[in-house]
């Protein structure tokens, strides 16, 4: 009976470490695609001021022409508004991601 328990024991630990090696991935993943949106946007010095509203990631840019727009729309952004020097991107659930990522690069 003792046996069971053990290999039960031993099937949870090696499940929690596969959990783990792939909650890890994930987080490298997401920040190099958070990069690559900053890269979209002209990069880091391009971004004057940014918010976000809901799922909408609001930014204003010194240079527009410098913003890969179908690179980001790949990416999955569901409609990007262009009006003077601002974008209003929505993004979903990744906007906030975005605006802390940005955050910290600054």
């Amino acid at each position: 009976m003792e046996i069971n328990y053990i290999q039960y024991i031993v099937i949870a630990l090696v499940l929690l470490i596969i959990a783990c090696a792939i909650a890890k991935m994930n987080k490298k993943d997401v920040k190099l695609e958070l990069n690559k949106l900053v890269e979209y946007l002209g990069g880091k010095d391009n971004i004057i001021k940014h918010e976000v509203s809901m799922s909408r990631f609001k930014v204003e840019l010194k240079d527009v022409t410098k913003v890969n727009k179908e690179a980001i729309q790949k990416m999955g952004a569901r409609g990007i508004v262009e009006i003077d020097n601002q974008l209003k991107i929505v993004l979903g659930p990744n906007a906030k991601q975005l605006k802390k990522y940005i955050d910290e690069l600054k």
